[in-house]
This record gives structure tokens, sequence and C-alpha cells, in this order.
């Protein structure tokens, strides 16, 4: 790929027409090798450095770049002189069938999506599921803030809310009148639905999902917790 189209994927639609994405710095980069070891799609994904990394060894083909050029591909403001371009649809590892569904409803934030992928990865035995109009997983905000996360847990977008009954048999959703997280009845779920920061999920789609409302118990005088909170807390109780 050439450099001028390397600059072109800090944006959404030439990350879609290209098929690309950066993953950029000396963390992300180690993550990304050490997934490549589990996942061979990820061979395909190709290193620039600057002469600062020129010796930085590694099983990806590797490109040396100059610092103005580096600068020119960065999004950040102090480049370290290491990012690779990946291909995206070799990111997501392949979920296991018995993995439990976490679907997020049209979330916003690049910095609650970075944490809770962390957090499913730091667990394991999950898959993400993002509903159209959520925000893009392979934004670059949303790639640092999940510290390599990303390329270990397996992801699906654009996937309709309406479908999940036919893929899940027990859903259940947060909601301040359900019954406690620490009861039975929610380890027994197989997906777990979270809304938008701001609306939370349309009540009109949870009645026709039928899902099982549970609650965070506290005690505090705030009206509601962070979703990526909120996702934590639910995946430690599910997991515990």
């Amino acid at each position: 790929m050439k450099i001028d189209q390397i600059k072109k994927l800090h944006q959404k639609k030439y990350r879609q027409e290209l098929g690309h994405c950066l993953v950029e710095g000396e963390h992300l980069v180690l993550e990304l090798e050490n997934a490549a070891k589990h996942n061979p799609k990820l061979a395909a994904a190709k290193l620039y450095v600057t002469a600062d990394y020129a010796d930085w060894s590694t099983q990806f083909e590797k490109v040396e770049v100059s610092t103005k050029q580096m600068a020119g591909m960065s999004d950040t403001k102090s480049p370290q002189g290491i990012l690779a371009v990946v291909p995206m649809a070799a990111i997501s590892p392949v979920a296991d069938e018995k993995a439990v569904g976490i679907y997020l409803y049209e979330i916003q934030d690049p910095g609650n999506l970075g944490t809770i992928l962390r957090t499913l990865a730091w667990f394991g035995g999950f898959r993400l599921l993002l509903s159209p109009g959520s925000v893009d997983p392979f934004n670059p905000k949303v790639i640092r803030s999940s510290m390599g996360a990303l390329f270990h847990v397996p992801m699906e977008l654009d996937v309709d809310i309406t479908t999940l009954p036919e893929r899940f048999e027990a859903i259940g959703c947060l909601d301040m009148q359900g019954e406690p997280l620490s009861s039975l009845e929610f380890k027994q779920r197989d997906c777990y639905i979270f809304g938008n920061e701001a609306r939370g999920v349309p009540r009109e789609h949870l009645d026709s999902l039928k899902a099982k409302a549970f609650t965070i118990p506290g005690v505090g005088l705030i009206e509601s917790l962070n979703l990526a909170t909120a996702v934590n807390l639910s995946v430690y109780e599910r997991q515990r």
C-alpha cells in the first residue's frame, strides 16, 4: 500500500474502501505480533518503521520510512516511529461456539469500546457483537484504548438486534428494576445487551426480545454507571 493511501486510513470511509487499519506504537505492534502466532491471517500485516526501529525483529514484511513520512502516516502528535497496516478482515479471532455474547447497541464512545474489549480479553469466553450505528472498532482511538485486546476478542459488526433470538436462547439486560446480578438466573443468560451511552436500548426491542432484566445494586446518589463500568461488572459477575 502506498504511503498516500496509508494516510487516508485515519478516516473510516477509506478504511472500509481499502480494507485496512492502522496499529501504532511498540506495545500495540507487540500485541499484534503475539496475536499473529495464533491467527495466521494476520501474517498479511505490513510494518513501517523509522531508522530508530530498523533493527526491530518481526515476522511481518518491514518497510523503512523517513521521520517525515512516519509523521504523515501517524495518528499521534509524537509518533514512536513504528506502525503496522493490518487487513481488518484478519483481526478478529474465531469465536468458540460456547462464547457468551455481549451485544452493544449503538455505542458511540471509542474509550468505552476499548475498555470493554480489554475486559472481554482479560476474562475470555465472550464474543462481542456491535449493532449498526456503533462506533467503528477500527478507529485509532478504539485500537489504542483497547491496548491490543482487539486482536484477542471475537467480534461481529452490524449485527441487527432483531436477529439475536435466532442465535441466543436466553437474553439479559440491565435495568433499575431488575433482579440483582448475584441471582442464579443472571449466570444462565447466553447473551447480554447493553445500550447507547445516552439513550440505552429502545424498550420495544427489549420487550420483543423478552430480555430478562438485572440490576447492579448500589447505594450512591448518581443516576447510573458508566457503560464500560456496567459491562465490566456484569462480565466479572458472569464469570465469577
